[in-house]
C-alpha cells in the first residue's frame, strides 16, 4: 500500500474535494485563450509569415520556428503584463497554458505560409514561370495560367486549409499518448514553455529574450546598412560580395553575409548544413563545370542561362531527382513504419518506447504526471462526431467550390483526393512524431503527377498543381496539429483550447499568409533568375507538372541518366543512414538537403555553414551556453532580417532605390 501511495500521489497531494494542487492551477479551457493572446498571435503569425515566404522565395528551406514563436509570445504577454503593473493596473497572470495556445496560433497561421505554396506550385501557375520555362517547351502551354490574385489565393485558402484539422483530430490519443510519438520540435517547445513558467526558467527566459533582442537589433541594424549599397538591379552590394574570389564568385562560391540563413545554421542541425554545403560542392564545383565543358554537343551553345534546353535544363531536373529519390524513400518508409507499429500495437507488442514503471522515487513522479497529463489530455475531449461532420461538410464545400477556381479540376477528381487524403495525413503525422520531418511536399508531388497524367495535355498542369495544394494543405496542418496537440499535451494544455487555436491561426493564415506574400509580389521582381527573389521551387513545380504529361522527351542529351543515377543514390544514401550503425550514420548527408544548392547556388550554403561551425565551436567552449542561447539568437537574426523585408518593401513599392551600388570587377592589368 506504501508503495501504491507513493506512485499515485508524490506531485499531487491530495486535497479535501480529491483535486491536487496542479490540477487547480490548470485554467479552464476558454481561460486559456485570450483576447491578448490572439492579438499577440496576429502580430507573430503576420511577422513569421514575411520570414517564411522570404526564406520559400529565397532558397526554399524553411528551419523550425516553434521555438521562436514561444519565445516571442513570453516576450510580448510579459512585456505587456508587466508594463501594466508598473501602472498599477491588474492583469490576470500568463499561463504555460496561454503561451501554449499562441504559439499554436502563430504556427498555424505561418505553416500556410509554407503548405499554401506562394514559394511553389500557386506560384508556378503565373505568366512569369512560364515564360521563364520557355513559350515553345514541349507541353508548356499558354492556356495553363493562372496569375496570382488576392481574391482567388484567399478563396482557396480557405477552402482547403481546414480540412487536415478535422482529418486526425479524434487519433490524437492514439499518435500522442498510445503510441508516446516523441515529435521533436513540439516537445522542445513544451520543455522551452514550462521552463518559462518556474522561477529558475524565468531568469534564463529573460536572459534569452534579451539575447534574442540584442541580435534582432543588429540584424536589422545591418539589413538597412547592406542596403544602401544595393543598388539599382541584382549585382551590387554585400548580396553580391566575391569573398572566396571571382573565381569562385562566377559559381556562386561566396558568403553573402544574410542574418537570415546564417541563423537557420544555428537552428538546422550540423548534417543539415553539411548536407547542403556537399549538394553545393558537388554540383557548382565540379558537375555543372563538366557539363559546361560538353555545351555545343550535349547542348546548343550560347543559350540563356534560363533554356532548359541548356544547363538550366540540368540543374533542375537534378535537383528533381534527388528530391523524388529522397521523397519516396522516406514515404516507403514511414508507411512500412506506421503498419508495423499498429500491427504491434494492436497484438500488445509495440516496440515505441514506454516510461519504465520501477518504484524509485523519480520514476513515481514521472508516473504522476504521466496521469495528470493523459488525464488533462482527454478531458476536453474533441467529439468524433463533430470531427467527422467537420471534414465531410468542408469537403463538400471545397468539392463545389475547387472546380469553380480551376476549371481543369473536376468534382470527382477532389472527392478521390478526400477519400485518399486522412490516410496520407496519418502516414505524415505519424513520420513528423518519429523524425520531426514533414514531409507535405512528397505527398503533394505524388498527387501532382497522378492529377497531371490523368488530366492529360489538356489543362494536366494546373490540374496537376491544384490537387497538389490540396494535399500539401490536407497532410501539413495535420502535421502540424499533431506537434501542437504533443507540445499541448506536455504544458497541461486543453485539446479544447489548442483546437480553437488551430482554427483561429489557420483562419488568420487564409488572410494574412496571401496579403503578405503580395507585399512580396508588387514590391520585388519574383521568380527572376537573377534576382534576389529566385523563386526556386516555382520552375521545379511546373516542370514536374509538364514531366507528368510530357514524359522524358523535351530533356538535354544525358541528363536522364545523370537524373536516374542521382535518383539511386538518393534511395542508397537514405539506406546507408538507416542501416549504419549511429556513430556512423550520423554523418552520413541527407540527400533532400543537398538537393537545394543544385538548383539555386551555393552562396546560401556558405552562409549556413558559418552558423552551423559557430555553433560547433560554441558548443565545444560551453555546451550549456550554447543550448540556452543559440536558438534565441539565430531567432533574432531571422527576425530581424524578417523584419527589414518590411521596410524594404515598402521603399520598394515608392519607387525609392538605395543611393549606392557596391560592385566589384577584375583589375585592369596596367
Amino acid at each position: 500500500m506504501e508503495k501504491e501511495v507513493e506512485i499515485a500521489e508524490p506531485l499531487l497531494p491530495a486535497q479535501e474535494n480529491g483535486v491536487s494542487e496542479k490540477e487547480e492551477k490548470i485554467p479552464p479551457w476558454r481561460d486559456q485563450v485570450t483576447i491578448r493572446g490572439l492579438v499577440v498571435s496576429a502580430l507573430l503569425g503576420t511577422l513569421f509569415c514575411i520570414i517564411t515566404h522570404k526564406l520559400n522565395l529565397t532558397v526554399g528551406v524553411i528551419p523550425s520556428l516553434n521555438v521562436g514563436a514561444g519565445l516571442l509570445g513570453f516576450f510580448i504577454i510579459k512585456s505587456w503584463t508587466g508594463f501594466l503593473q508598473g501602472m498599477g493596473v491588474w492583469s490576470k497572470p500568463f499561463t504555460p497554458q496561454e503561451n501554449t495556445v499562441i504559439q499554436t496560433c502563430v504556427v498555424a497561421c505561418y505553416g500556410l505560409a509554407f503548405s499554401g505554396g506562394f514559394g511553389s506550385y500557386m506560384l508556378s501557375m503565373d505568366r512569369k514561370t512560364y515564360e521563364l520555362i520557355g513559350v515553345d517547351y514541349p507541353g508548356n502551354r499558354e492556356e495553363d495560367i493562372k496569375n496570382p490574385s488576392l481574391g482567388w489565393m484567399i478563396g482557396f485558402m480557405f477552402v482547403v486549409s481546414f480540412l487536415g484539422l478535422f482529418s486526425l483530430v479524434a487519433l490524437r490519443k492514439v499518435m500522442v499518448i498510445d503510441y508516446k510519438l516523441t515529435y521533436p520540435s513540439g516537445t522542445a517547445t513544451a520543455m522551452l514553455i514550462n521552463s518559462f513558467h518556474t522561477n529558475s526558467g524565468a531568469e534564463l527566459a529573460r536572459k534569452q529574450v534579451h539575447c534574442l533582442g540584442k541580435y534582432l537589433s543588429i540584424s536589422f541594424c545591418w539589413s538597412c546598412f547592406k542596403w544602401f549599397f544595393s543598388g539599382v538591379g541584382d549585382s551590387c552590394g554585400f548580396d553580391n560580395f566575391p569573398t572566396l574570389g571571382l573565381a569562385a564568385f562566377k559559381n556562386t562560391f561566396y558568403f553573402d553575409f544574410s542574418p537570415t540563413y546564417i541563423g537557420c545554421g544555428l537552428i538546422c542541425p550540423h548534417i543539415v548544413n553539411c548536407s547542403v554545403l556537399l549538394g553545393a560542392i558537388i554540383s557548382w564545383g565540379f558537375l555543372w563545370p563538366f557539363i559546361t565543358t560538353h555545351a555545343g554537343d550535349w547542348y546548343p551553345d550560347n543559350l540563356e542561362s534560363n533554356d532548359f534546353k541548356g544547363l538550366y535544363g540540368y540543374k533542375v531536373f537534378v535537383a528533381i531527382s534527388l528530391i523524388l529519390g529522397d521523397g519516396l524513400y522516406n514515404l516507403i518508409k514511414i508507411i512500412v513504419l506506421t503498419v508495423k507499429e499498429v500491427l504491434n500495437a494492436r497484438s500488445k507488442k509495440s516496440s515505441l518506447p514506454l516510461v519504465t514503471t520501477h518504484q524509485d522515487n523519480e520514476s513515481s513522479k514521472l508516473l504522476t504526471e504521466e496521469r495528470l497529463r493523459n488525464k488533462t489530455f482527454i478531458k476536453d475531449s474533441i467529439p468524433s462526431w463533430f470531427a467527422a461532420s467537420g471534414y465531410v461538410g468542408l469537403a463538400a464545400i471545397s468539392i463545389a467550390t475547387i472546380p469553380i477556381i480551376f476549371p481543369q479540376v473536376k468534382w470527382y477528381l477532389v472527392l478521390v483526393c478526400y477519400i485518399l487524403a486522412p490516410a496520407l495525413a496519418f502516414c505524415n503525422s505519424y513520420g513528423t512524431g518519429l523524425t520531426d520531418w514533414n514531409l507535405a511536399s512528397t505527398y503533394g508531388k505524388i498527387g501532382l503527377f497522378i492529377f497531371a497524367s490523368i488530366i492529360g495535355k489538356d489543362g494536366g498542369v494546373i490540374a496537376g498543381l491544384a490537387a497538389c495544394g490540396v494535399m500539401m494543405s490536407i497532410v501539413s496542418t495535420a502535421a502540424d496539429l499533431m506537434q501542437d496537440f504533443k507540445t499541448g499535451y506536455l504544458t497541461l494544455s486543453s485539446p479544447r483550447s489548442m483546437f480553437v487555436s488551430q482554427l483561429i491561426g489557420t483562419a488568420l493564415g487564409c488572410v494574412v499568409a496571401p496579403l503578405t506574400f503580395w507585399l512580396f509580389w508588387t514590391a520585388f521582381d519574383i521568380g527572376s533568375p537573377d534576382g534576389v527573389y529566385k523563386a526556386p521551387y516555382a520552375v521545379i513545380y511546373r516542370e514536374m507538372a509538364i514531366l507528368g504529361i510530357e514524359g522524358f522527351s523535351a530533356l538535354p542529351k544525358h541528363c536522364l541518366e545523370i537524373c536516374c543515377v542521382f535518383f539511386v543514390a538518393a534511395l542508397v544514401v537514405n539506406l546507408s543512414r538507416d542501416v549504419a550503425p549511429k556513430n556512423v550514420s550520423k554523418y552520413i548527408p541527407i540527400p533532400m538537403a543537398m538537393a537545394v544548392p543544385f538548383y539555386i547556388g551555393a552562396y546560401f550554403a556558405i552562409d549556413m555553414f558559418v552558423g552551423t561551425v559557430i555553433l560547433y565551436f560554441w558548443e565545444r567552449v560551453n555546451q550549456k551556453d550554447a543550448e540556452d542561447y543559440a536558438g534565441a539568437m539565430a531567432s533574432g537574426l531571422i527576425c530581424g532580417d524578417g523584419i527589414w523585408t518590411v521596410p524594404s518593401a515598402i521603399l520598394s513599392i515608392f519607387r525609392i532605390d538605395p543611393p549606392i551600388c557596391m560592385y566589384f570587377a577584375p583589375a585592369i592589368a596596367g
